[in-house]
């Protein structure tokens, strides 16, 4: 099962202040624990280790994400400009992204990021063309880049 699968995201994450590694952890089992079928897609990149979470294995349908930095973390949604935000929470004046930026647990709203989360899990499942392309529960890590401008 993937959840339990963190071998390369523990690797990535050594790098990283201790803080910023457990609340990770943190939030990836809040989102499993949601979406225990979902696939996670991690990309160690240049600049932020990235985790997604969609119902398949392409980057395009996820439906949340984690971007670690070395002070925080931002749990993100892709398509967040189309989930209603009422209590006004996510940050982003792009396109489609939206996210929030999270320091300490104490920080995290839980119970409007399950409404959240719901509503992305719902639009990412009606924009898939084709069911067949749903995969459950894989960790799956997609890239790591080669030059990395984060803690080392």
């Amino acid at each position: 099962m993937a959840k339990e699968d963190t071998q390369d995201l523990i690797k990535f994450l050594k790098p990283f202040p201790d803080n910023v590694k457990e609340m990770t952890l943190w939030l990836r089992e809040f989102v499993w624990d949601f979406y225990p079928d979902c696939n996670e897609l991690i990309y160690d990149n240049y600049n932020a280790l990235a985790i997604g979470f969609g119902p398949t294995e392409k980057a395009g349908d996820v439906f949340c994400s984690l971007a670690v930095y070395s002070r925080h973390v931002n749990f993100g949604f892709n398509r967040g400009s189309e989930i209603g935000d009422p209590a006004k929470i996510l940050n982003g004046k792009g396109s489609l992204y939206r996210h929030i930026t999270i320091k300490e647990k104490k920080d995290f709203p839980k119970a409007e990021i399950k409404r959240l989360l719901k509503e992305a899990y719902a639009n990412s499942v009606a924009r898939l063309k084709d069911e067949r392309q749903i995969v459950k529960g894989q960790t799956i890590t997609k890239s790591v880049s080669a030059v990395q401008r984060r803690p080392k």
